[in-house]
């Protein structure tokens, strides 16, 4: 019997669909789950006459793949990813390749690395995004962990990954975990669009009080310009979608949106960093605060429920609501790439910017036309500090940060809670003032602490302090950032 190209552990949404749409491109796939049950299902179903090769021990598993074997781990990450990993070393030889395609945290995928490679084993840490549809038609796919694999995975990942202007939606990321950092930061910008179409939304039905059709229609409009992407697109389908009793389904799901941690991974991994991820983190304190259902409803009886007035110019009104959008999704992405510079200094990643745009335009949640233009603005300054600071989006700030800063200042005037958004203008206004209110902190840190100061008339790096009540003395606390 034929071996098998490459080995997948783990039938559930994302790993059936792998699995279909490696097959599709012309690959033999061995598959096993540890409900054993669920191979023959899938192998006498979906997977029939397919080459696609149910087995039902590890062992099997092992011994219809080609060498070097390659074996996807599609599991739930944390202990299982491990778990599979120890039972598979005994049955792998040297040179072979284990591949995790879950959601895993990167420093997990570090350790990984390290551990498998000490065994004589290669290790992939990558991460997937599109969902079911992408996976099974053409995912985003973020490859990092040993280079020596790349050459064994490149063929098959590249294969099955989305195509953009004939381009796959997948490359080299980098070694150790640098593929589920990146991904971690995929989905944490994820957090942060989704979010801010919330907003959006809250604002067109709370102020404007337009229906789910008027709002449908809108989102449409606006798939068609510069906010074309996939979550603007399903966001109209949701918007007009009725159910078997013809209600709109949008209006009966309970506003607690949940969350699997990878927004919050971000968000402390840019605290770790010391880097400003404004909105991201205002977008998982959002997801908390829905969260505490029964809390906002007391607050409602006991604060008073808000009953915004609407603008006087709707139309106008609107149009500033898709500039704001727009140029707060501008702002979340230069915070992220802001970190994911950092980070490629912090752990020595040789990360490329562009190419991670490229790896973003297609397959996954994220992906929209406005990647096309983060990618040109790195080809054109591969070191370039800020996504804020290239011509093309600094240009197009000057129209839309005026409309941002009048959606936010109506919604606080309203009381209409607009997080992500106020985080974004925040944010921006902070970035160009050159010079800042921090002196006062340094100030204050220095009078009850002694932690001293850089002075503006001195070269950087000298620190000076006061004894600001004559009773202090001379001595100085370390000087150092957190």
């Amino acid at each position: 019997m034929k071996k098998a190209d490459i080995g997948l552990i783990g039938l559930a949404v994302m790993g059936e669909n792998l699995v279909m749409n490696m097959e599709s491109k012309g690959f033999t796939v061995a598959v096993f789950n540890r409900t054993v049950a669920k191979v023959d299902t899938f192998v006498e179903g979906r997977a029939k006459g397919k080459n696609i090769i149910g087995t039902r021990s590890l062992e099997e598993l092992v011994d219809s793949l080609e060498k070097p074997r390659r074996v996807m781990l599609m599991v739930k990450a944390g202990k299982p990813v491990d778990d599979f990993i120890d039972m598979l070393i005994p049955l792998l030889d040297e040179g072979d390749i284990i591949i995790d395609g879950g959601n895993s945290h990167f420093p997990d995928t570090e350790r990984r690395v390290k551990y498998l490679e000490s065994k004589g084993l290669l290790f992939v840490g990558t991460g997937v995004s599109g969902g079911e549809e992408g996976a099974l038609k053409g995912p985003s796919i973020m490859p990092g962990g040993s280079p020596e694999a790349w050459q064994y995975v490149k063929p098959i990942f590249q294969a099955i990954a989305a195509k953009v202007d004939g381009k796959p939606c997948c490359d080299w990321v980098g070694e150790g975990g640098a593929g589920h950092y990146v991904k971690m930061v995929h989905n944490g910008i994820e957090y942060g669009d989704m979010q801010l179409i919330a907003e959006a939304y809250l604002l067109m039905r709370d102020m404007l009080k337009l229906s789910n059709d008027e709002m449908a229609k809108i989102f449409s409009k606006w798939n068609k310009g510069k906010l074309d992407s996939y979550l603007i697109e399903i966001t109209a389908d949701i918007l007009a979608y009725r159910d078997e009793e013809n209600k709109y389904t949008i209006d009966y799901i309970m506003d607690t949106a949940g969350q699997k941690g990878t927004g919050k991974w971000t968000a402390i991994a840019a605290l770790e960093e010391g880097i400003p991820l404004t909105l991201i983190g205002e977008a998982v304190f959002a997801r908390c605060l829905s969260h505490d259902k029964g809390a906002r409803i007391r607050a409602e009886g006991i604060l008073g429920k808000n009953s915004p007035n609407a603008p006087e110019n709707a139309e106008e009104f609107i149009a500033n609501i898709e500039n704001a959008l727009y140029a707060a999704k501008v702002i979340s992405y230069a915070q992220g790439y802001v970190l994911l510079a950092t980070a490629a200094k912090t752990y020595g990643w040789n990360l490329n910017f562009g190419g991670i745009a490229l790896m973003w335009r297609g397959g996954c949640i994220i992906r929209s036309a406005f990647l096309g233009k983060i990618y040109e603005a790195f080809i054109d300054n591969p070191a370039l500090e800020n996504l804020l600071f290239a011509p093309y989006f600094a240009e197009n700030m000057k129209e839309a940060i005026p409309c941002l800063r009048k959606v936010c200042s109506l919604a606080i005037e309203e009381g209409v809670a607009v997080p992500a958004m106020s985080s974004a203008l925040s944010y921006f206004d902070g970035l160009r003032t050159a010079n800042s209110g921090a002196n006062m902190i340094q100030a204050q840190r220095d009078y009850f602490g002694a932690h001293t100061y850089e002075r503006t008339d001195k070269p950087a790096g000298e620190f000076f302090h006061t004894n600001w009540t004559g009773e202090g003395g001379d001595t100085k606390s370390g000087v150092y950032n957190a």
